[in-house]
């Protein structure tokens, strides 16, 4: 091959190379256009849907205890409460399956002399849970409002309060999230109106947690709000929609 030739191809690869050099640019321009379009088009809106709902199942613990210097006098007394706190909750109606019972314990408590143990036992405490689990709501409410007659009829009986939850909402999300879809359509349609621009297609959605609170409370948390402190109850879920904007 000739000097001449050489040249010429050399030359020719040049080219080439430069040709792909502007193409490869030109096209990575391009794709860096399309996706700055795309984010510039979008309008992030969150949208939010509440609705009122009853708590329709509750689980109410109940302890008895008892401290004496002696520890068969401690579990005699505590089982004492218990048979006690049955038959309050049997005449309240509550019945069978609906109450569980936890294990009996019992256990020294160190005598302490000057902030440290004496290595000796001075009383012995014992303690059983009695857990109501029903749908009856309202019953449980009332019997632990009323609560104070067992206590004044001395029975040891600490009550921690129900605990009212709705079983059903996981059947309330999807309607709830679909509402929540359309408040956020609606604030975008509003936004964008003031700049005589149209909302377009979503082009992402994503789930914010829910908060299940008492009426009218502000209470919420990131990762969801649950009180289980009221029968009456607001669940509220959120959505952040990305729609897409033409003009």
């Amino acid at each position: 091959m000739s000097n001449g030739e050489t040249r010429e191809k050399s030359i020719v690869l040049v080219i080439a190379a430069a040709i792909v050099a502007v193409a490869l640019g030109l096209g990575l321009n391009q794709v860096g256009s399309g996706f700055a379009a795309r984010t510039s088009e979008g309008i992030t809106v969150t949208g939010s849907a509440r609705v009122d709902a009853k708590a329709d199942k509750v689980v109410w613990t109940l302890s008895a205890e008892f401290v004496s210097p002696t520890q068969s006098v401690a579990v005699t007394r505590v089982t004492s409460s218990v048979e006690e706190i049955v038959k309050y909750l049997n005449a309240g109606g509550i019945l069978g399956d609906a109450i569980e019972f936890g294990s009996l314990s019992a256990y020294g408590q160190e005598e302490y002399m000057n902030g440290s143990s004496t290595g000796r036992i001075s009383s012995y405490r014992a303690s059983r849970t009695v857990t109501v689990r029903t749908s009856d709501v309202e019953t449980v409410k009332k019997l632990s409002t009323e609560i104070g007659t067992l206590i004044a009829a001395g029975v040891n009986v600490s009550n921690y309060g129900p605990q009212y939850y709705v079983s059903k909402l996981s059947d309330l999300r999807p309607e709830l999230l679909e509402q929540a879809v359309r408040d956020a359509k609606v604030r975008a349609e509003a936004i964008v109106a003031a700049t005589r621009g149209k909302v377009g297609n979503v082009m992402s959605v994503r789930s914010g947690p829910f908060q299940v609170t008492s009426p009218d409370s502000v209470d919420t948390s990131a990762g969801g709000f649950y009180d289980t402190s009221t029968i009456d109850k607001t669940i509220t879920s959120t959505v952040t929609v990305v729609f897409k904007v033409k003009s």
